[in-house]
């Protein structure tokens, strides 16, 4: 016999996978509804449900329709979201100060959400680019970022989401120090159970073009990000950024994007041990959905397969456009 089957037929794998039963006892890896995240972009007016042409099926919501839509997420037991407004070019400015604005969207967004849904659990983004004319995370100012002058306009901005009601903040600007600025902000205006959640490796990627569209920032941006988001073959600098925000005081961290960084999030999981988040991202849900629109994909299989593997490779939950689907076939397995 060959030396490859030594412990043949002592050793037969096979015994572990003979029906569901068997497989579901020994399976190393479980999704369930805790673990998602969902992302819902909002915008001004009334009555407005939004299609977004570059993520079918996701839509933005006008705030008198947006609880409908948390409704149906309930039912699901999805409890955690993440919004993301659509910003009007007319509220734009290089100065970005739509971003702390009391009765910004998100804000006002916030508040509606939790004078109805006290429980639910929201998450709001750190970063200009909504806000800004610039189509950038940080301020511009002859094509540089201005890192520190940035760190005060961040700064603003948490302490009024904070004020409004989120329960975790996201700063995903990715400039240096900004999750100590932000933490020791949170600390000293009384906001000390506000988590963060820090974007610690957002990498300069091409899967975010459907994102900028949907909040309005497409066709913006002067440049590009490089100079403040990872770049893409650099897994060391990663966990460098990641050690760092948890330093600085972040309760969470994130990868962005999540797939194509599984290698990322595995080591980030491994060495440092924390809680670990991916952001399955807009380019990213657009190629699988247009797959499975297409019939080359199953559909349900894709959804669960493609989540799963973020908890194989060590993420505790996931941001993710598929989350209501999602949270539907898991209820629907654990009824049979």
């Amino acid at each position: 016999m060959s030396i490859f089957l030594k412990d043949f037929p002592i050793r037969r794998g096979r015994r572990l996978r003979q029906n569901q039963v068997i497989r579901s006892l020994v399976k190393e890896n479980n999704l369930n509804c805790n673990d998602l995240i969902a992302p819902i972009f909002i915008r001004e007016g009334t009555e407005i449900i939004e299609a977004i042409p570059s993520l079918p099926g996701v839509n933005r919501y006008s705030l008198d329709r947006l609880l409908e839509y948390i409704e149906l997420l309930l039912k699901f037991d999805i409890r955690t979201i993440a919004l993301f407004p659509y910003t009007p070019i007319g509220k734009k400015s290089s100065s970005c100060e739509e971003a702390w604005n009391p009765d910004n969207l998100v804000n006002k967004a916030t508040r509606l959400i939790k004078s109805s849904y006290p429980e639910l659990v929201i998450m709001l983004d750190v970063a200009l680019d909504p806000y800004n004319s610039d189509g950038h995370d940080g301020l511009l100012v002859e094509n540089k970022i201005l890192n520190d002058e940035t760190l005060i306009a961040l700064e603003k901005q948490a302490l009024i989401q904070a004020e409004s009601g989120a329960d975790i903040l996201g700063p995903s600007d990715m400039m240096d120090g900004r999750v100590a600025v932000i933490r020791k902000s949170l600390e000293k205006n009384g906001f000390k159970d506000v988590l963060i959640m820090s974007y610690a490796a957002k990498f300069a990627s091409s899967y975010y073009g459907p994102f900028r569209e949907a909040v309005g920032a497409k066709g913006l941006l002067n440049g590009d990000k490089k100079t403040y988001q990872i770049d893409s073959s650099n897994l060391e600098e990663a966990i460098r950024e990641v050690r760092e925000d948890i330093s600085e005081g972040a309760d969470m961290v994130m990868v962005k994007p999540g797939m194509p960084y599984l290698d990322v999030i595995s080591e980030v999981k491994k060495r440092l041990q924390f809680p670990t988040f991916a952001y399955q991202v807009s380019g990213e849900y657009a190629m699988i959905k247009g797959a499975i629109d297409n019939g080359w994909l199953d559909r349900d299989k894709t959804i669960l397969e493609t989540l799963l593997c973020f908890k194989r490779a060590g993420c505790d939950g996931i941001l993710t456009y598929f989350a209501l689907e999602a949270g539907k076939l898991i209820k629907k397995d654990n009824t049979h």
